[in-house]
């Protein structure tokens, strides 16, 4: 049988495809705060400025690909059954062949009614005031905005629960409740942190190894090594 590895990711394994990070150091995103562009209270202040700031970031992504970091992930999945939990919106796990992707904050290339959230529709292009669903609702990001529950958190702890390796990638370990998912794991499971600037220490964690380098540098370093194991 299979290892059980999952691997949680965050922004910079996506900012290394050329995807800007959520916001900067001031909390802002192209001059906007993020609860402006990121919140129920924003979306219902100025629907046309929400909509456009996930038109920008769905337009940006469809001209970017994945990176070394990513398709790393699939090899991993020779020799061990790959849980993927991404913090990241976008596909770029999908577009690198990962199988098993669960995006705890939404989907960038998804749209949802503003009244049945289980309505969902795939979506490629600029969303606008007067996109609707099939019921005459206003369409919206399938996002998970500030204030909002994390749908599929219990999911995702879940599997983290059944980790026989625990990867991070490129996040922070700042933003809750994903953060929090490295409680969940089992006693004595191995866990690897990939960030160039790591935000954590290895006492911070039992079996904590961190590598401090790029996704698309320590991320096939660390899976060459696990399939020569």
């Amino acid at each position: 049988m299979k290892k059980n590895v999952v691997v949680l990711t965050g922004a910079g394994i996506s900012a290394e495809s050329g995807l800007k990070t959520f916001r900067d150091a001031n909390g802002l995103w192209e001059g906007h705060d993020v609860m402006e562009v990121a919140s129920p209270q924003g979306f219902a202040r100025n629907p046309d400025l929400v909509l456009e700031f996930y038109n920008q970031r769905r337009r940006q992504l469809l001209t970017v690909e994945p990176n070394l970091g990513h398709k790393a992930l699939v090899d991993l999945e020779i020799r061990f059954d790959v849980q993927i939990i991404t913090q990241n919106v976008d596909n770029l796990h999908e577009q690198a062949g990962s199988s098993k992707v669960l995006h705890l904050h939404g989907e960038l290339l998804k749209v949802r009614s503003t009244v049945d959230e289980h309505l969902v529709l795939q979506w490629t292009t600029d969303l606008k005031l007067g996109d609707v669903d099939q019921n005459g609702h206003q369409l919206r990001p399938h996002i998970v905005w500030f204030g909002e529950m994390v749908p599929l958190l219990e999911t995702a702890a879940a599997l983290t629960e059944q980790a026989d390796i625990l990867i991070i990638i490129g996040t922070s370990m700042q933003v809750y409740p994903a953060a929090s998912l490295v409680n969940y794991v089992k006693a004595g499971t191995p866990i690897y942190f990939i960030d160039p600037r790591p935000s954590i220490s290895e006492n911070d964690f039992e079996n904590l190894t961190i590598l401090p380098e790029s996704a698309s540098t320590g991320v096939p370093n660390l899976v060459a090594a696990l399939l020569d194991t």
